[in-house]
């Protein structure tokens, strides 16, 4: 009986004795203030190590990361010199390991057996989040060069002066921030690849200011290749023997022709400046010539300015007549063959411009005197002359009409008439000063007015009444 209770109080106190030393190896493992062995946060090593240190080298981790720089150096095209450099931090990246810290402190938190237990099971591997937001980057680029998106393009010009001097003034570019290959060069480094993590990565980046140019629609090379270069012809008629009504027509429509532009290969109808005319200006009565006489209308003088356009016209290179006629009476601005008359409805003046440049038509009213300018493109070493030729002189005929108020053998001579004429006009070209080629550019006709004689009646006269119809030339 004694041996068995002897044998129960060695079990006992042998039982006691292990609870104690396995309580105390449990106490031990779950006191620990370490990081368990093995474990790596973002491709850092910090197993084993004290848990106070291992926060320290995380943070001192993170701060590294978000410390490094990013060096934004001046575009000197764009006149945007100096450098700014930013931290990453600054510029929208964060650096975190997720999750790590916390589990860290749960090493020191509640009682030996949940400490041991977190410590067993604790994680061997926790990921370091890195982000990067462009937009912010982004912001403080343009922030820094923000006078560079405020500037815009101004086109080219061209002026022709009171001289006749054709004047350009250039273009000016403009410039924008182009951020956006910046932030593919950033957002490719600032984050640093899992592969490479625990190291030392590239501490600094620098990246140049991208800048694009904007161009203005029109540039001065776009604004010279339409080949306005110099005046390449002028011509003037005189017209101080007009009356008001006539003067007032001839320097309104020459008003609506000044700076009439011309694109190649356009074609020109005097139809559309006379509308032009009608419509800002209107007209007012002066002569016209219907059925080959001169007499009161609307109008009167606008074919003043046609004609002396169509003489500076045929004095220019590549140019090309479309439709023209002269008038039915000589006109005494101009020499015969050189006129070109207008009618509304049925006959108009039209040219070509085959130039292959465009063409600037200005005029100028002074002292009764209308000039008329073509500016464009045109060799200098060539020019034109214009003679026209006396073919015939046509005499007039003898038109007798009756007339009841008069005595037998009375006639009265009421029309003296005027002789027609037919004119060949030759258009001579010269290079370099030399005859190289004459041309026959117009076969015209002005017809002869009857002398017209009123008769008594049985004098052989016509009873019929003289016709005041027909088309209305030099008017509306």
């Amino acid at each position: 009986m004694v041996k068995k209770l002897h044998l129960w109080l060695i079990i006992i106190f042998a039982l006691l004795l292990i609870g104690t030393v396995g309580y105390g190896a449990l106490s031990y493992y779950a006191g620990q203030d370490t990081v368990p062995e093995k474990v790596m946060a973002g491709g850092v090593d910090i197993g084993g190590m004290p848990v106070d240190d291992a926060l320290t080298k995380l943070d001192q981790y993170e701060q590294m990361l978000e410390s490094r720089t990013v060096t934004v150096e001046g575009n000197a095209a764009a006149k945007a010199e100096g450098n700014k450099e930013w931290k990453a931090a600054e510029i929208g990246y964060k650096a975190e390991f997720a999750g790590v810290k916390t589990e860290l402190k749960k090493l020191r938190t509640g009682n030996a057996w949940t400490r041991a237990k977190f410590r067993y099971h604790f994680p061997t591997s926790f990921e370091l989040k890195q982000t990067y937001d462009p937009a912010v980057f982004d912001k403080l680029v343009r922030a820094q060069w923000d006078w560079i998106d405020s500037n815009e393009p101004a086109n080219a010009t061209r002026t022709i002066t009171n001289n006749d001097k054709v004047v350009y003034t250039p273009h000016t570019e403009a410039y924008r921030i182009d951020v956006e290959p910046l932030e593919k060069q950033v957002a490719s480094w600032i984050i640093v690849p899992d592969n490479q993590l625990g190291g030392q990565p590239e501490q600094k980046l620098s990246v140049q200011l991208g800048v694009k140019t904007v161009h203005p629609d029109i540039t001065l090379e776009k604004l010279k290749a339409e080949g306005i270069d110099r005046k390449i012809m002028e011509l003037t008629t005189d017209f101080s023997t007009s009356a008001e009504g006539r003067a007032y027509n001839v320097t309104s429509t020459a008003k609506a022709l000044n700076d009439w532009v011309l694109e190649p290969g356009e074609v020109f109808s005097y139809g559309d400046v006379v509308a032009k005319t009608e419509k800002e200006f209107g007209y007012k009565e002066a002569p016209v010539i219907s059925n080959g006489k001169l007499v009161p209308g609307i109008g009167g003088g606008i074919c003043q300015v046609s004609s002396t356009l169509y003489n500076a016209i045929i004095r220019t290179a590549g140019i090309d007549i479309v439709e023209r006629r002269n008038h039915s009476l000589p006109v005494s601005y101009l020499p015969k063959g050189q006129d070109a008359t207008f009618a509304s409805g049925s006959i108009d003046f039209r040219f070509r411009n085959s130039t292959g440049k465009k063409l600037i038509i200005r005029t100028v009213v002074e002292n009764r005197k209308l000039t008329v300018k073509l500016f464009g493109t045109m060799p200098d070493n060539i020019r034109y002359d214009i003679d026209s030729v006396l073919v015939k002189t046509v005499q007039p005929a003898v038109q007798k009409v009756t007339d009841k108020t008069l005595g037998a053998g009375q006639s009265v001579t009421v029309q003296k008439g005027s002789v027609g004429y037919v004119v060949d006009t030759y258009r001579t070209m010269f290079k370099d000063g030399k005859q190289v080629s004459r041309e026959k550019i117009t076969h015209d006709t002005y017809r002869a007015q009857p002398v017209i004689v009123h008769v008594a009646a049985g004098a052989g006269g016509s009873a019929g009444s003289q016709n005041s119809g027909g088309v209305v030339e030099d008017g509306i």
